[in-house]
């Protein structure tokens, strides 16, 4: 039996304009946006710095209002404060009061939810320890790292025990380290129960945590939909084919069924345009005597779709009017 999740985030034909410079220049930051996320996902909002992600998730918070659309948390409209109180928000460039320690951080954005006492004690131990920051429950923010500041304020996001967690760019500026140590957190938010929704530039780690994403680009949707069918649906399937000992004749007959083809000493890289020339090139392989090292598929992914989508946007603002 298939069963209908609640729509936590539901936005219809939002739209932002912002008036800029002497002359008031109209600069569409969103335009027509629509999209929703439903309860229990892990929710990515992609596209390229600048592309109009912090204007929609600053929209949902009401820090900003919007030229025309409308949009809900909860099934209610942006600004009620109902809805509010089961939501936490890490900004994209957070301003922490660097001389507090965790403990002290966490305490007072606690008081502004009107938490107290040995319950606030409680939340605070136990969000230090799921982001993984007990150690420097006592360490002034100053001494963080970047990495610790984005797990802290993923905590300090955490701190009301909300339903859903909104974070705008939370792997922006991070080492490897900090990027699996975010993605992990974000993670356990989801098996706690949580909806998260995050923005993000970076598509690997999107595409290693998201059940769905939106692809937004010059403020327009240009994707949206289950990872799995974003990039399976009309990707290309290129193969990698390593062969020791192929003679000059034999890379010539492969030639036809490759894009490219690299020579390393004894050694040929060749990638083929589809699985479908797999059977030609062994053919050739074999029939110049050559040994097969290795046969590599390259899976399509989030990028390849986001290149895509990108050129196609190009093309688009490129046409002469």
């Amino acid at each position: 039996m298939n069963m209908t999740r609640e729509q936590i985030v539901s936005i219809a034909h939002l739209s932002k304009v912002f008036r800029v410079g002497f002359w008031g220049k109209r600069v569409t930051a969103v335009d027509d946006l629509s999209l929703e996320v439903q309860q229990g996902e892990i929710y990515g909002f992609l596209g390229p710095n600048g592309a109009g992600k912090t204007t929609t998730i600053k929209m949902l918070m009401g820090l900003i209002y919007p030229s025309s659309g409308a949009a809900s948390l909860f099934g209610r409209p942006i600004g009620d404060q109902a809805a509010k109180a089961k939501v936490g928000f890490l900004p994209e460039s957070p301003y922490f009061y660097d001389y507090l320690t965790s403990r002290e951080f966490l305490r007072f954005y606690g008081h502004l939810f009107g938490l107290l006492g040995s319950t606030l004690e409680k939340r605070i131990d136990e969000l230090l320890e799921l982001v993984g920051m007990t150690h420097a429950r006592d360490l002034q923010l100053r001494k963080f790292s970047k990495g610790m500041l984005q797990r802290v304020g993923i905590a300090q996001a955490m701190i009301n025990d909300p339903e859903l967690v909104i974070l705008d760019e939370p792997m922006s500026g991070l080492d490897p380290i900090g990027r699996k140590e975010v993605r992990d957190l974000i993670l356990r938010l989801k098996e706690s129960g949580k909806t998260v929704m995050f923005s993000s530039h970076i598509l690997h780690d999107a595409e290693l945590l998201c059940d769905r994403v939106a692809m937004i680009m010059k403020g327009k949707l240009v994707a949206c939909g289950h990872v799995s069918e974003l990039i399976d649906h009309g990707t290309t399937q290129e193969v990698e084919m390593v062969v020791d000992r192929l003679s000059p004749e034999g890379v010539e007959a492969l030639r036809p069924f490759t894009l490219k083809t690299m020579l390393h000493g004894e050694r040929v890289v060749a990638t083929l345009a589809s699985q479908r020339h797999v059977d030609d090139a062994l053919e050739v392989i074999r029939s110049h005597q050559a040994k097969l090292v290795s046969l590599l598929p390259h899976k399509a992914s989030l990028e390849d779709l986001f290149i895509r989508k990108a050129r196609g946007v190009q093309q688009v603002t490129e046409v002469p009017v």
